[in-house]
């Protein structure tokens, strides 16, 4: 039997109450995890590939990845769970949900403790670690962009358009770019810098542009490995990818009806993982637009996704 830990996966996860560990490159569904009363909000998968953590309606399950149930089952948070994330390290991992609060999670012990914890007063709908590992950006339905600094608990807020909901925040792999996505379609850039004042150990951020990137709810933005692609996702069925040296559409890649909910690329940023409400994840390859691969096993809309690849074997 194959090691799983020494291969690459996909997990996808939706309305169906399940989340199906897949191998991306031959499409074979190798496990099924049941994710019972809740659908799946978001996904990540521990830097080591040991864990997976999900997010729900008022669950955090992490599982272990050698069997088909939950290890730890976080039952005392309110309402929806938007965002799972870890740190490099595994050391501590990441919530944000619609109690409007962000979660620090202590992974050292058997049973991870919340160690801090970020008032958004407003619904959570997306937060992201940034590269330097102790800053994390914070998207809200009220609005607002947050930088929380986890260490000195330093934070600073940015609006960047009223009277519209942030669904999800991204911070480029190299911390030059932050962007953020909004339920109006609309996509903001920041260029991102260190900051010269030692006392406040906050990235600077400066305003680079807003891409009117989507006719409808933009649901989703990530940047590439190599930080060289930004893509968005959105209610209109279309995932757009842009290169950050100009920000201008270098893909669009489209289905027909349905949602397109996330969207996560390979490790060599040449393809193109994405979710829809058609039930079906697919792998596009960005370069000809073309789906590559389809992964069918659930029975209603695919919501998050989440992929690990391995390093080659020298």
């Amino acid at each position: 039997m194959s090691d799983p830990f020494n291969e690459p996966m996909l997990a996808t996860g939706g309305y169906d109450h399940t989340i199906k560990l897949w191998q991306p490159y031959s499409g074979f569904c190798y496990r099924t995890l049941q994710h019972t009363d809740s659908q799946v909000n978001a996904l990540d998968i521990i830097p080591n590939g040991t864990i997976l953590a999900a997010g729900g309606y008022q669950h955090i399950r992490l599982y272990d990845m050698n069997f088909s149930y939950p290890v730890v089952n976080f039952e005392c948070v309110m309402k929806n769970v938007t965002r799972v994330g870890f740190q490099e390290d595994g050391k501590w991992m990441y919530t944000g949900g619609e109690d409007c609060k962000v979660r620090i999670w202590d992974m050292s012990s058997q049973n991870p403790a919340c160690k801090r914890m970020f008032d958004c007063l407003t619904p959570v709908n997306a937060v992201c670690l940034h590269p330097n590992q102790v800053e994390l950006a914070i998207g809200s339905q009220g609005g607002s962009v947050y930088l929380w600094d986890v260490k000195s608990d330093v934070h600073e807020q940015l609006i960047p358009e009223v009277e519209a909901s942030i669904q999800d925040i991204a911070i480029s792999p190299n911390g030059a770019f932050m962007a953020a996505v909004n339920n109006k379609g609309n996509c903001y850039i920041w260029s991102l810098r260190n900051s010269s004042n030692s006392e406040t150990q906050l990235t600077q951020t400066d305003p680079k542009l807003r891409i009117e990137a989507h006719s409808r709810y933009a649901l989703r933005c990530k940047f590439s490995p190599d930080s060289s692609l930004l893509v968005t996702c959105s209610g209109d069925g279309t995932a757009k990818i842009y290169k950050t040296d100009t920000f201008q559409l270098h893909a669009e890649l489209k289905i027909e009806k349905y949602w397109m909910w996330d969207a996560v690329f390979s490790n060599d940023s040449k393809y193109l993982f994405t979710a829809s409400s058609d039930g079906h994840a697919r792998l596009w390859k960005i370069e000809t637009k073309s789906i590559e691969r389809e992964y069918h096993a659930h029975l209603k809309a695919i919501t998050a996704l989440a992929f690990r690849d391995v390093s080659p074997k020298t």
